[in-house]
């Protein structure tokens, strides 16, 4: 089975906004998700990508009217400066706890795309703090999950290990944003790209034979 890395944030909209569109490709190519969730603030900066809170002030602001372009098109609810996307960090663990939630259900053989989109649309569109242990935990129960047993193994040797990897993976790929797929070698940064990720999936599998 071809697989395709996804290597993005928790804390990204266009994560979040990524959702829909990539289950259906990853339903009609019969492709095996892999959600690598990595150390975004530690990685982007070395890789030549600029986070957001570091951007000039045009930049900032065409941020947001992008957003708001995406959701419109998109017809996806969003809320553009949600409560709990902090302006300023206190915790640089704030949106790592999600990703190592996703990297544990998958770790488990368990549906992390589910979760994942979960986690994003509490962020961004229904203004809870997944930052906070127990909102995950809810999290994860409200969609069929042990949530108190996902939360417990975020911090596992195991889910940390995985943690890492991926990180030093994006690191070593030249990931500078999220999401950004993955398809040999070959990236694609941003929800926007997710037509070309179509299209090289099914080149893919016209040499594969598929």
């Amino acid at each position: 089975m071809i697989e395709l890395p996804c290597f993005y944030s928790l804390s990204s909209p266009w994560a979040y906004f990524a959702g829909p569109r990539l289950q259906d490709i990853v339903r009609r190519h019969r492709v095996k998700l892999v959600l690598k969730p990595y150390d975004f603030q530690a990685v982007v900066p070395r890789t030549g990508g600029v986070p957001l809170r570091t951007r000039p002030q045009p930049r900032r602001t065409y941020h947001a009217l992008e957003l708001d372009r995406w959701r419109r098109h998109l017809g996806m609810p969003l809320n553009l400066e949600p409560r709990h996307y902090p302006q300023v960090v206190t915790d640089p663990d704030w949106n790592k706890r999600p990703g190592w939630m996703v990297i544990a259900a998958q770790n488990a053989g368990l549906d992390a795309f589910r979760l994942s989109h979960a986690l994003l649309r509490a962020l961004w569109a229904e203004e809870r703090d997944t930052a906070a242990p127990h909102v995950r935990r809810q999290i994860g129960d409200e969609n069929g999950f042990d949530g108190a047993a996902l939360v417990l193994a975020e911090t596992s040797p195991a889910v940390q290990a995985l943690y890492k990897q991926y990180s030093d993976e994006a690191e070593a790929l030249g990931v500078f944003g999220a999401p950004t797929f993955v398809i040999e070698g070959e990236r694609f940064w941003g929800q926007d790209r997710l037509d070309f990720v179509d299209r090289a999936l099914d080149s893919l599998r016209a040499r594969q034979g598929w």
